[in-house]
């Protein structure tokens, strides 16, 4: 792309900050130059942030229904996954993916819980009522 032809549309974060992207400049060279932002990448962004909602409110019914623990809302809110909160508590995949079931949520440690509360920066009691 051009420097010239280089989108300006203002995006999410054009009021706050640019977005460097590479660009050929007169002199056929690549160079850095500033974006305000480009209305497609706007809507793809504003796509998957919506799926994001979603998921996390799916995860919320699953809790509430008892057919998942409260595990599962904060990995849905904070974007992670098992893999991820794995190697943040250090249990295994294993634990983590049992740990998701309801009954067994119930049974779990207070030492057990605090690292998943650490994790999500919530208090053992914020994790057990999905309180955010």
């Amino acid at each position: 792309m051009k420097k010239e032809e280089i989108p300006q549309d203002l995006g999410a974060l054009g009021k706050i900050t640019g977005e460097v992207v590479y660009a050929v400049d007169e002199s056929g060279k690549y160079g850095t130059a500033l974006s305000n932002g480009w209305e497609v990448k706007s809507s793809a962004l504003e796509v998957a942030w919506k799926d994001v909602e979603q998921r996390i409110e799916m995860a919320r019914q699953k809790v509430i229904n008892k057919e998942a623990s409260p595990i599962l809302f904060f990995m849905e809110l904070r974007v992670m996954d098992i893999g991820i909160v794995s190697a943040y508590t250090g249990f295994w995949k294993w634990q983590v993916k049992r740990h998701l079931k309801y009954p067994v949520f119930e049974k779990l440690s207070e030492a057990r819980l605090a690292k998943y509360a650490a994790l999500f920066e919530v208090s053992v009691q914020d994790l057990k009522s999905m309180k955010t």
